[in-house]
Formats: structure tokens, sequence, C-alpha cells
């Protein structure tokens, strides 16, 4: 049986407050959607059965280069982070997965494995961490792991990604995704191309070692902690990465890492046509890797990415990418961010599922710019809340997670009993 966290009894209270205008306000979206020819409740199956996984590090508060300002109630460790993200399950019924990033989730498999059971929750793909050092490790990747010239802190990094793995194929994951931050603050730092191939070199021998049924996820951003120069800087270079590897090797779009006014939806559709779109980490950003909340400053552009997203699920067999949330949540309750970021991108889902694709496709072909744009904008504009309540209503979850969480008062009972963290120095998570 399924453990809860938030008292049902709250939950039944807080949705019976709520249930007869919510299902008033579904009947008369769906008579709407009716007149369009589209059948409201198969947009709520699709969107009942969408999931996006949280990361464990999200449920902590994050921070900025300049300082980082503790919350109350932080989790100790991953066991209580696995109970915060229960807690965002209950309540949206849309993250059934965690994912974990080691070695800060560093445990025993098989406890991190029963811990989730008890909530019903499962395991996404592994995150390896060689973008900063640990206790003990011998070598340091201050410049540079799985292409860093130096041989040994190569092997090092290739270890543990190996590791990272091993980890995954106990708890149930299958998939690691490898995110590096190597690359050069000062030109003729490094060689561009001697650097790529240790990089290459490096992936190939963990690409190697992953078992059959799993994925490897490689990860691009522009910038940071490298500021001159990154190993995996672009798209381009994600897709390259991920040919020469082979058919297990995907590219993952993070929304945050392009610069200003990048069309990542084309990208989205590039990725898609050959093959090689393997997930997303969903966040937003207004000046660059920003990790605010998905949705939180551009939710046409999420819904634009959505968009390509279901017009690639009619395209292609066993399109299935990977949805993550990741972001930093400096001055906010992380659980209440999470909470309404699974619901954004479900939103920008069930938006895209409104477009009459027969009628987009036809304005395209006439090269009718605005009756083209007018079916995304109508599909856009569309309130999609009642469905959004309803299918987390009939799982079990809150018709207003927000307004349910705060009523339990879950944040100031795990404060009673975990400590209080002192501020400490800057660091996004």
């Amino acid at each position: 049986m399924t453990e809860h966290i938030i008292d049902p009894s709250i939950l039944d209270a807080e949705n019976a407050r709520r249930e007869a205008d919510l299902r008033r306000d579904y009947e008369t979206l769906g008579e709407r959607l009716d007149r369009r020819g589209i059948a409201v409740d198969a947009i709520k199956e699709k969107v009942a059965a969408f999931s996006v996984a949280v990361p464990s590090w999200g449920v902590g508060t994050g921070g900025t280069r300049f300082a980082r300002f503790p919350g109350l109630g932080e989790p100790r460790d991953i066991f209580d982070k696995i109970e915060d993200c229960a807690v965002i399950a209950q309540l949206t019924q849309a993250t059934r997965t965690v994912s974990l990033h080691i070695p800060w989730d560093k445990a025993d498999p098989n406890r991190l494995k029963q811990a989730a059971s008890r909530f019903n929750l499962g395991f996404d793909a592994m995150n390896s961490n060689t973008f900063s050092d640990t206790k003990g490790q011998l070598k340091s990747y201050k410049f540079g792991s799985l292409s860093a010239a130096d041989k040994a802190t190569r092997d090092q990094a290739i270890e543990h990604n190996l590791e990272c793995i091993e980890i995954g194929k106990t708890i149930g994951s299958k998939a690691l995704t490898v995110w590096i931050g190597d690359g050069s603050n000062f030109p003729g730092q490094t060689n561009f191309t001697t650097q790529f191939s240790h990089y290459l070199d490096s992936m190939k021998a963990i690409y190697a070692a992953l078992p059959d049924d799993w994925r490897i996820y490689t990860e691009h951003k522009m910038y940071e902690p490298a500021f001159y120069s990154t190993v995996v800087q672009d798209w381009g270079t994600n897709y390259i990465i991920a040919t020469e590897l082979g058919e297990k090797a995907f590219c993952l779009v993070d929304l945050g890492h392009h610069a200003p006014n990048v069309n990542i939806e084309m990208i989205v559709a590039r990725l898609a046509q050959f093959g090689k779109l393997g997930g997303f980490h969903f966040n937003d950003s207004k000046y660059g890797d920003d990790d605010l909340d998905a949705g939180a400053i551009d939710p046409f552009r999420l819904f634009l990415v959505f968009n390509e997203l279901v017009d690639a699920e009619g395209r292609y067999k066993d399109f299935h990418p990977a949805h993550m949330l990741d972001q930093s949540h400096n001055v906010t309750d992380p659980i209440e961010s999470l909470m309404l970021s699974a619901a954004d991108v479900q939103r920008a889902y069930a938006q895209a599922l409104l477009v009459d694709r027969k009628a987009l496709k036809a304005a395209q072909e006439a090269n009718d710019a605005l009756a083209a744009t007018q079916q995304l904008r109508t599909a856009f504009r569309t309130d999609v809340e009642p469905i959004l309540a309803l299918a987390r209503l009939e799982q079990g979850g809150a018709i207003d997670p927000l307004a349910t969480y705060r009523a339990a008062g879950y944040r100031q009972k795990v404060a009673e009993i975990r400590p209080a963290v002192e501020s400490g120095g800057g660091g996004i998570v």
C-alpha cells in the first residue's frame, strides 16, 4: 500500500471545497472544445498519463555564485529528499519518478529502492557529477574531467560514471545523464581538437558499459563554469557526440542552456527528425542559464516546444523523450515551485494537443502565415486548467496543489524535525 505524506483527510477536504466548481468548468470547456471537434476526455487521458521527473537536488534551496540563503526544513539527506518528492507526487499526480545525482545522493542502493517504493516512486535517469570535487578523491576536476589533459583524471571521471550505472541498475534506472563543466577560461588555455578527442574517448568507454536497455544522454551548455570555451557547447556538438557514440546515445535539451532568443523549438524539431532527441530539463530563463520555474518567464516558448513534440509523436515510431524539471529555487519553497512547474509542463502539453493539425498543415502548404500562427495562438490561449485539475482529482491528487500543500502545513512540520542549515557561500545547488 502506498504511503502518503499529506494527510488524506486534508486533501479530501480541500478537494471537496472545489470539486463542484471544477466539474462545471470542465463541462463548459468540453462544450467549447466539442465545437472545435476536440474530445475533452481524450485530452484529459493523455494529460493524466504524462509524467515529468523531479530532480532530487531540486527540493533543496538553491543559490547564486554570490550567496545562498537556506530555507526552512531543508532536506538533510536523500531520504528526506525522497519524502519531499513524494509530497509533490501525491498532490500533482504528475511526478512519478525521481532523478538522483551522484555523489550528492549516494547511499545504499537497496535502501534507496525501499525508500522510494514506500511512496510508489520510481527512479529516472542517473546524473553523474564530475564538475566538482568530492572529499577524498585523488584527482581534481579543476581543469577538466572527461576531457582533462591528465589521463588519470579522465580515468577517474570514467570510473565515476560507471559507478553511477551500477547504482542505477540496482534501483531500476534506465539511463545515465552526463553533463560536464569542462572547457577553458582563456584563449590558448586548451587545444580544442585534443580536448574534444579526449572527451569522445572517455564517453566511448562509458557507452561500452551501458546495459542493452539503457540510454545515455549528453547535455550541452554554452557557458559556465567555463567562460571562454565549453567542450559540449551547443546542440550541434551534442548531435555529433550522440552520432559518434551509437544508437543508445541521445541529446538532452535544457531550456536554459542556450543564448537568448535562440529558437529552441527548432532545435527540438531537428533532433527529433534525426532520431537523437533524448529528453528535456525544463526550466525558464530571462538572461542566461537562470534555472527559473518552468513557464515563469516565457510560457509561449514552452508551448511551442510541446507543439513540436506533439507533431513528432505523430511522425515517428517509438518516440518517447524523457522529461525532467531542473530548477534552482532561491526565494520560494522548492516544493511549491516544483508542483507549479509540473503543472505548467502538463499545461503546455495539453495546449499542444489542442492544435488542429490538419488546419495547420493546410495553412502551411498554402503559405498562409496568419492562418497558421492563429492555429497555434488559439490553442495556447485556451484555459486548460479544468483538464489538469480533473486529471489530478481522478488520480487521487489535489485540485489545487498549492492551496492543499499550504493547508497541510508540511513545511512547518518538517522544519521542527530538520535542523536549520547555517547560511553558506554561493552555489547553484
